[in-house]
């Protein structure tokens, strides 16, 4: 790969990388601010995990704005990538478990902001499908692509004992 290619990869990482610290942190204050509400809904347990919402959209909503400043602010994108990797594998295993249960309502992934949008829990439940699935895919294949760099390199530079 020439260094002219290898920009063009750490640049989409990089945009990759900043997307999803975006969406994470944007999806991270509507389950916190959520949670926070008064909302009957939070005192309602989780059909999976079986926690009320409010405690749960606070955990998932500090894991997420945490991954978010790290894809922010950390230089590794390495750590990055296996962070967001990590947190929509969670997300993904979560799914598959409401789905495995029986579980037929939309997720309450965004918290009270559907509403206030005026948003239908169908549309907000779809797109945070979609956005999962370019977490992903987005994660992963950055993840690939730098153990195959990593790899390549370590077969073209023998350590020499």
């Amino acid at each position: 790969m020439t260094g002219a290619d290898n920009s063009v990869v750490r640049r989409c990482m990089n945009v990759f990388t900043f997307m999803s610290g975006l969406v994470l942190g944007v999806v991270s204050i509507a389950k916190l601010v959520s949670s926070f509400g008064s909302a009957k809904v939070l005192l309602n347990r989780d059909p999976l995990i079986g926690i009320e919402y409010q405690k749960l959209f606070i955990l998932a909503g500090a894991a997420e704005m945490s991954v978010a400043l790290i894809c922010f602010f950390a230089s590794s994108s390495t750590l990055k990538a296996t962070l967001v990797a990590w947190l929509a594998t969670c997300l993904a295993i979560y799914r598959l478990g409401l789905t495995w249960i029986g579980y037929t309502q939309p997720c309450n992934c965004l918290g009270s902001l559907t509403g206030a949008l005026h948003i239908s829990t169908r549309i907000a439940d779809t797109a945070m499908k979609i956005v999962l699935s370019y977490l992903l895919l987005g994660s992963y294949i950055i993840l690939i692509w730098l153990w195959t760099v990593k790899r390549q390199y370590e077969v073209d530079s023998p350590n020499i004992q």
